[in-house]
């Protein structure tokens, strides 16, 4: 057997190994579900390739993180995809909605490998966003926050002094692992900078202008700061 021969075997071997761990990343969030569709619950992530049966009075709303559409979909059998779902019978409907998942995920990997340093706030007067270069953007004022059992989150501005939140499991209001500023009516501020940091993970991120209270689509306001 040549050389080639078993270097291509080799390699084959080594797909077959990834795809499974490929194949679990999450790439959307269940972010509602009307009726009782078996093995999806509200706040649910799934990965490509899943399939979700719904029946013809069930309706699931999907967001996926890194192409920002959201679909709501009625009585259909759903097969996950990357970016869109494939959905035979019923209803689905789509749009997309502003979401910087992509940069926020990649931003967090290379936080957790020490490939990046997190730029700090200058020591001197209030410096401006733009100075800042925060590295990804939040589109809504009520950010969804994922947390860890035993690990704080802690969100606080650093273009202005003052504003600060620390998130943990314990004792507060929670969807599954998930904290909602909008359950409290909590929101951070139009174009504010902000540094959030849970253990060894820091990452700098700014709030879209034009970001809006409450329930925004989930794609644009969801902060992970560890992978699944």
């Amino acid at each position: 057997m040549t050389r080639f021969a078993l270097a291509a075997i080799a390699f084959t071997a080594l797909l077959a190994i990834a795809a499974p761990a490929l194949a679990q990343a999450p790439v959307a969030l269940v972010e509602d579900v009307k009726g009782s569709p078996p093995g999806v619950e509200l706040m649910d992530y799934v990965s490509a390739g899943n399939i979700i049966r719904l029946g013809p009075s069930d309706t699931i709303v999907l967001g996926y993180l890194k192409s920002c559409q959201r679909e709501t979909i009625s009585g259909a059998t759903v097969t996950v995809g990357t970016e869109q779902s494939d959905v035979q019978g019923g209803t689905v409907n789509r749009e997309k909605t502003a979401c910087d998942g992509g940069k926020m995920e990649l931003t967090v990997e290379l936080s957790k490998g020490g490939a990046m340093v997190l730029r700090d706030a200058p020591k001197t007067a209030t410096p401006s966003p733009l100075s800042l270069r925060p590295q990804f953007m939040l589109y809504g004022l009520s950010p969804v926050v994922e947390l860890k059992t035993g690990a704080a989150v802690v969100i606080e501005r650093v273009d202005q002094p003052g504003e600060r939140y620390e998130l943990t499991s314990d004792g507060r209001k929670l969807r599954g692992s998930f904290y909602d500023f909008a359950d409290d009516n909590k929101t951070l501020v139009r174009a504010g900078v902000y540094r959030a940091t849970m253990g060894r993970v820091q990452v700098l991120f700014q709030v879209d202008l034009n970001a809006q209270p409450g329930r925004a689509p989930l794609a644009g306001r969801l902060l992970r700061l560890h992978s699944n």
